[in-house]
């Protein structure tokens, strides 16, 4: 089995301390970090990703997934030319005013990650307002995420989304909105880019928003 097999095969399987040192060997053998990262290891988020849209893998084994990728990634990032981690653009994200729930935002933010986005999470409970200043500060923003886990911050959810559609910057960015109580019909009639009904399909519909 190759190295870059073996690393795919250790981050699918959510093994944190094996695939530091796996990818570590892989650069001693030099091997190339792009690959290293594309194939080895961002290839097997993609892998897991479908698994759990298909009902195959459950919540803590795609967190431990994600964890060991992070570690590995850790170990890579020195030997990465600047900026090839972040290759797949800047994201925002955050769940909305009203709402404290971060746990599926947290696992969306993972899986982002490990698809290769540089992720600026602000948190939760987070103004309308502040999406709009955080887009602004940062012009290389491509796509903001907006979470909603109660019926009753949905109208929170669709006043942030009134607000970054009224901005003069909105042809420059996609907007992705998620949540347990968010439809796609919802996300349609408050005017966002995207819907996506869990973590894994995030990450699969950010790529293509940003394709």
């Amino acid at each position: 089995m190759s190295k870059i097999q073996e690393i795919h095969d250790h981050v699918s399987k959510g093994k944190v301390r094996i695939v530091p040192k796996l990818v570590e060997e892989a650069i001693q053998e030099g091997i190339d970090p792009n690959m290293i990262l594309n194939e080895g290891m961002i290839s097997a988020m993609d892998d897991v990703g479908a698994r759990f849209s298909a009902g195959d893998l459950f919540v803590p084994e795609m967190l431990l997934a994600a964890k060991a990728m992070k570690k590995g990634v850790e170990v890579l990032k020195p030997h990465l030319a600047s900026g090839d981690q972040e290759a797949g653009g800047k994201m925002i994200l955050g769940t909305v005013h009203g709402d404290l729930h971060d746990i599926g935002k947290n696992l969306v933010r993972m899986m982002i990650e490990s698809a290769g986005f540089e992720v600026m999470d602000l948190g939760v409970d987070v103004p309308a307002q502040t999406f709009v200043e955080k887009v602004k500060e940062n012009p290389d923003v491509a796509v903001v995420g907006l979470s909603a886990l109660l019926t009753t911050t949905m109208p929170a959810l669709r006043e942030a989304v009134q607000a970054l559609n009224e901005a003069d910057f909105r042809d420059r960015i996609k907007i992705i909105v998620g949540g347990a109580p968010i439809t796609q019909d919802f996300a349609d009639e408050i005017g966002a880019d995207a819907y996506t009904p869990d973590a894994a399909s995030a990450a699969q519909k950010v790529k293509e928003l940003v394709a």
